[in-house]
């Protein structure tokens, strides 16, 4: 027995008679938690700077700092990415913005290395358990829409988060405590809406089954998946490039120590591509994927010869054409796949596409901070991890042309 989408949102037990959110502001606050959580991960990026002089860690303990977060997220999706297939969205959002919440309070009270370590675990286990409910959730909601906001939500949280920590670390006191309290408080307010959000799927049996990892994608989906795969990868490790890498880098062009600096370039990039999300909506999914691969090419080809110039301004410019290539690439690959999931294989697919992102997000990046350290130094290796991003675009345009995907076509 599977798990069933429902037509109507259904009335979950102890709320009938009380207030419940409707659909669209039942889809406006899982978007809005996409966001939440992944503000919250990128919060730290500005940070770094302030953690390693107060801590005197090296650049290698920054990548494994957020290393560590995109191990947690995969185990949390391979794990418990299909539960709430079974168990219900709500139960299993209350939980992990509950374990969210934990991560935040051991963030604003860290008094080293060790304790940065654990948060940075305790939130990718919270986040990669909820990534695969909420996204399921808002397809369960509206297939059309909740497509468009599962491609829109991460590039708003990422950039937001970093922009606004670094504002907060800039302008504000007690920056390493006052971002992550306010992250806080807003977790506990969604929280209220996900107890007032109705079901949208039956529970069913199988829940503990669910928590074997089981990499299986239904037969209809696998081969727009191999096509997919590489571009969601590509455009997840130019995140990490500019997660991991880019702070410093802006900062060296700039000439300047200010942590708005630090979280600029991930801005711009998250921000331009959820714009670019929204202009392409209406486009077919390959032909968003293509526009997508193209983008991240001339983007990241860009950043490098503005790395070279030692020009702050051409690398942001560059920036957001990476961003078009960013949001357009995602949103391309997204809707290549999940118009053609079934409701009781939502939650599984999705948790395997997001396998494949933070994978792309976390492994170039740890590879990339040993080289910082051992090998050529931060210049030398953000042009090889250019590069190998510009490899990873090129080898997904090639699977891209020889499949020739079928235009595919969202149900409204």
């Amino acid at each position: 027995m599977s798990t069933r989408t429902v037509d109507r949102p259904a009335t979950p037990s102890g709320t009938t008679g009380h207030f419940r959110l409707g659909r669209t502001g039942s889809l406006v606050l899982l978007a809005s938690i996409v966001v939440s959580l992944l503000a919250a991960s990128s919060a730290p990026t500005p940070l770094y700077a302030t953690y390693q002089a107060e801590w005197g860690f090296s650049p290698m303990t920054t990548t494994i700092v957020f290393g560590v977060y995109a191990v947690a997220v995969l185990l949390a999706l391979l794990t418990f990415g299909r539960l709430s297939d079974h168990l219900g969205r709500r139960p299993v959002l209350l939980v992990a913005l509950l374990v969210q919440a934990a991560a935040l309070v051991g963030f604003a009270f860290a008094g080293g290395v060790p304790e940065l370590l654990a948060a940075r675990v305790v939130q990718g286990l919270a986040t990669g358990a909820a990534l695969a409910a909420l996204g399921a959730g808002m397809l369960d909601i509206d297939r059309t829409r909740g497509t468009t906001a599962n491609a829109v939500a991460p590039g708003v949280g990422t950039g937001g988060g970093a922009l606004l920590s670094a504002l907060v670390v800039q302008f504000l006191p007690a920056p390493t405590h006052l971002i992550y309290l306010f992250l806080l408080v807003v977790l506990g307010i969604q929280a209220v809406g996900v107890a007032l959000m109705p079901e949208t799927v039956t529970r069913a049996p199988g829940a503990r089954r669910s928590l074997v990892p089981e990499v299986r994608l239904p037969r209809q989906v696998r081969g727009p998946v191999a096509i997919a795969a590489p571009a969601l990868f590509a455009v997840w490790a130019l995140a990490g490039f500019y997660a991991s890498l880019g702070p410093a880098l802006v900062r060296g062009l700039a000439g300047s120590t200010s942590a708005v600096y630090g979280g600029l370039g991930l801005f711009v990039l998250a921000a331009v591509a959820a714009v670019t999300v929204l202009a392409v909506d209406k486009r077919p999914a390959h032909t968003a994927l293509a526009v997508g691969i193209v983008g991240l090419i001339v983007g990241v080809a860009g950043t490098l010869v503005a790395i070279s110039a030692g020009s702050v301004v051409a690398f942001l410019i560059a920036t957001g054409v990476a961003g078009i290539g960013f949001g357009s690439g995602f949103q391309g690959a997204i809707r290549m796949v999940v118009p053609l999931v079934a409701a009781h294989e939502r939650a599984g697919v999705l948790a395997l596409l997001y396998v494949v992102c933070y994978l792309g997000l976390g492994v170039p990046a740890v590879i990339a901070g040993y080289l910082v350290v051992h090998a050529g130094g931060l210049t030398d290796t953000a042009r090889e991890y250019g590069v190998a991003v510009i490899v990873l675009a090129a080898l997904a345009g090639a699977g891209l042309l020889r499949r020739r995907a079928p235009r595919i076509r969202t149900a409204g």
